[in-house]
């Protein structure tokens, strides 16, 4: 109980901020066409105005709750409307693209660790990767990946989404493989251990929690790239097409419940990583 407590507290205040800001954003409207019918509303007839307009500036919780509930529960998953489908479209995205960008970033970690000369050439552009918009690089991607004869959207949105993986994967295994001391390197080599004895027995299982703990962010990065990368693609099927089709046809709820979603979904995948992060970690003896 004490800890959901913090958290019940803090959802009803984004809730309670929430309803607040749909009053305060959607009344321009409101008292707009009274003052058109030059009629006077109470303050409570503004609010209750506020909380049913069909477009409104800011959807109230409750109508993306009912939209939610009409494209999750009501529709079938099949349907073409049904949120469901549009997630299991990102979501098959995400995941080819959270797997490249894992096995990119821990190919590049290793060869950071292991060589100073990638590590004084490839950890900066691997940094200056990252301040290129990925809404610029998207329509290169689709570009040239069509030019070498690399059709639908599938793969570019895959590869969008490992760019904004592959990077906290890469720092986060960096600084894990560079985690055990040199007393602990020493110890091995007093053995005569070879390089891959360290990888194998103390490199990498020290680099476990700070590997599971950048995979949360890579996931959670690989989602927003999947997103992003359905803007530009054109895309008709996924949850960043819904928030795209909501924008065109002027549907705001259609696109606070696209978002809603995939808040959702980011949370299911890493706590699903957390999960694994927690029985990997207590087999290999960590937290006892």
């Amino acid at each position: 109980m004490r800890s959901v407590l913090p958290i019940l507290t803090v959802l009803i205040a984004i809730v309670a901020i929430w309803y607040a800001g749909a009053v305060w954003m959607n009344s321009a409207w409101t008292l707009a066409q009274a003052e058109r019918a030059e009629a006077e509303l109470t303050f409570g007839e503004v609010v209750a105005d506020t909380m049913r307009q069909e477009r409104p500036r800011l959807p109230a919780p409750h109508q993306v709750a009912a939209e939610l509930k009409n494209t999750v529960i009501d529709k079938k998953v099949t349907s073409k409307r049904s949120l469901v489908f549009h997630g299991w479209i990102t979501l098959r995205s995400t995941l080819a693209g959270f797997a490249l960008g894992t096995v990119v970033g821990l190919l590049m970690a290793v060869s950071i660790v292991y060589s100073r000369v990638m590590d004084m050439s490839l950890m900066p552009w691997a940094i200056i990767s990252q301040t290129i918009p990925i809404v610029a690089i998207a329509p290169m991607i689709i570009v040239v990946l069509a030019s070498i004869g690399v059709e639908g959207r599938g793969v570019p949105k895959a590869i969008i989404s490992a760019y904004l993986c592959f990077f906290p994967v890469l720092v986060g295994m960096t600084k894990g493989l560079r985690s055990p001391d040199a007393m602990q390197l020493d110890l091995l080599k007093t053995y005569g251990a070879s390089g891959w004895a360290v990888f194998w027995k103390l490199r990498l299982p020290s680099s476990m929690p700070y590997l599971f703990t950048s995979l949360k962010i890579g996931i959670a990065a690989a989602l927003v790239g999947t997103i992003v990368g359905e803007l530009p693609t054109g895309a008709i099927r996924g949850l960043g097409a819904r928030i795209l089709i909501g924008d065109q046809f002027g549907n705001p709820i259609m696109i606070w419940s696209a978002l809603i979603a995939a808040a959702c979904l980011a949370a299911g995948l890493v706590t699903v990583v957390a999960v694994l992060q927690g029985v990997t970690l207590r087999r290999m003896g960590f937290g006892r």
